[in-house]
């Protein structure tokens, strides 16, 4: 175990917080070393030395509360990379069954135990989140579906939640850091702020079109100040064949995108020969409204808080073997659970 890991509460007593600490976050630094386990483990761990048990091996099984998509096991690796432990488990983006186990750890307990709360944290959350993303996707079909969710939640989390999502399977996300976390970069063009401080949806569209690189997809808001339709249509008018999209976001206050709406403005476009024109939506967006606006001709999704709000999937570790013996507590089978789908990772 590395010196800097916290040992005992003599440890925890002398752990001072610094008075200019930017953001309350932890760090990976502080992770790794157990400044975010909960303060049992410490206990143990000064205990189990304590009674010269430090070195005991164990088994334990990690197991899922529901069924969904498995999320967050890369980061549980990065954290164990260093240990003397063996890993076996599921894939990073695999569909688990409720109670299934997803992960086994085997190795001296006090090696890697002040980490249950955060591996059980990274599975939980991250699973949350690329569950959520899964079943936006599995609705959408061929549609792209991207993710908006970063704003939602702690900037600390944004990047893991916007990474889980891409795990589960959308088509990228806009916050830059957890795009790049999935080795791909983010997706988005501007804000209404930006509209709204220029005053014209078609001024910043030629502004857009004139400084932005080639590559950059041209699909402008098109519900800041005008009717929908009516501004799509000035948009088409005048960059022509280089506007690649308009996206829809308008407010719940203005009865949100509706399948009338899309449905007019995909059909004025057309008859206007600007078929090449995709439409995006977003605000709101669930898979019950995908359901309901993807054969209205909608080109892509973008998804917020139905993905980043997401409920985490509860992880539960437990020992099921010390120094060879199977044990387990009370209601559950002592021994590792048989799963023939588990993969040596480490």
């Amino acid at each position: 175990m590395s010196k800097e890991e916290i040992q005992n509460l003599k440890d925890v007593v002398n752990f001072k917080v610094e008075e200019d600490r930017l953001l309350y976050s932890a760090n990976h630094d502080e992770i790794r070393d157990g400044l975010t386990t909960d303060i049992y483990f410490i206990k143990t761990r000064e205990i189990l030395h304590e009674l010269d048990l430090d070195k005991t091996k164990v088994v334990v099984d990690i197991f899922t509360s529901k069924a969904g998509t498995l999320a967050g096991v890369d980061e549980v690796l990065n954290l164990l990379q260093n240990k003397e432990v063996k890993v076996w488990g599921l894939e990073e983006g695999s569909k688990m069954k409720k109670k299934e186990v997803v992960l086994r750890i085997e190795g001296a307990y006090n090696d890697f135990g002040i980490f249950e709360t955060a591996m059980l944290g990274s599975l939980a959350s991250s699973s949350g989140w690329a569950t959520a993303a899964a079943e936006c996707k599995e609705v959408a079909d061929d549609i792209p579906v991207l993710c908006f969710g970063a704003r939602h939640l702690h900037p600390a989390v944004a990047p893991v939640m916007e990474r889980a999502a891409i795990v589960g399977g959308v088509n990228g996300a806009s916050c830059i850091l957890g795009a790049k976390l999935a080795g791909m970069n983010p997706s988005g063009t501007v804000p209404h702020a930006l509209i709204l401080t220029v005053g014209d949806t078609l001024k910043v569209a030629e502004a857009y079109d004139e400084i932005m690189p080639k590559e950059a997809p041209r699909i402008m808001l098109v519900d800041t100040f005008k009717d929908e339709a009516e501004e799509t249509l000035r948009l088409a008018d005048n960059l022509k064949e280089r506007l690649e999209g308009v996206r829809l976001d308008t407010p719940s206050e203005r009865g949100g995108v509706t399948p009338a709406l899309v449905r007019e403005i995909r059909a004025r476009l057309d008859k206007a020969g600007y078929q090449h024109v995709n439409l995006f939506v977003s605000g709101g967006i669930n898979p019950e409204r995908i359901l309901e606006l993807k054969d209205q001709g909608v080109d892509g999704f973008g998804v917020g808080s139905y993905i980043s709000g997401a409920e985490a999937i509860n992880m539960t570790m437990d020992i099921k073997e010390v120094d060879g013996k199977p044990i387990a507590k009370r209601g559950r089978i002592p021994g590792p659970a048989e799963n023939k789908r588990l993969k040596r990772l480490i």
